[in-house]
């Protein structure tokens, strides 16, 4: 369901447009370079709520997507539960296809 976008974060992390980990994803929204942020589906209810809080207060779109081994699978590394997209084009990019197919997106668009 999310192979799509799964290798649309492979092309960010290759391009160098991602920041991985709880706390280079917390960097990046609170310097506002977060255009996006991923969190795992199987991620603990801590850091879904953390990152949901942080995300609305920020004004950054958040999307529920796959899970730890994916994530970490599709930008080479380890289980990752949260990610922070930092290139608009690839954020509106992978929102559409989110919405595309009736993902769980929250936020703004």
């Amino acid at each position: 369901m999310y192979n799509k976008i799964l290798s649309m974060i492979g092309i960010a992390m290759k391009a160098g447009k991602i920041a991985s980990g709880e706390f280079s994803t917390e960097k990046a929204i609170k310097n506002n370079k977060a255009f996006l942020v991923i969190i795992s589906e199987d991620a603990s209810k801590n850091t879904k709520k953390k990152f949901t809080n942080s995300c609305t207060f920020y004004n950054v779109p958040i999307l529920f997507v796959s899970t730890k081994e994916e994530l970490g699978s599709a930008i080479g590394k380890e289980q990752r539960s949260s990610m922070a997209l930092l290139d608009e084009g690839f954020a509106k990019a992978i929102i559409k296809n989110m919405e595309e197919i009736g993902g769980n997106l929250n936020g703004k668009n």
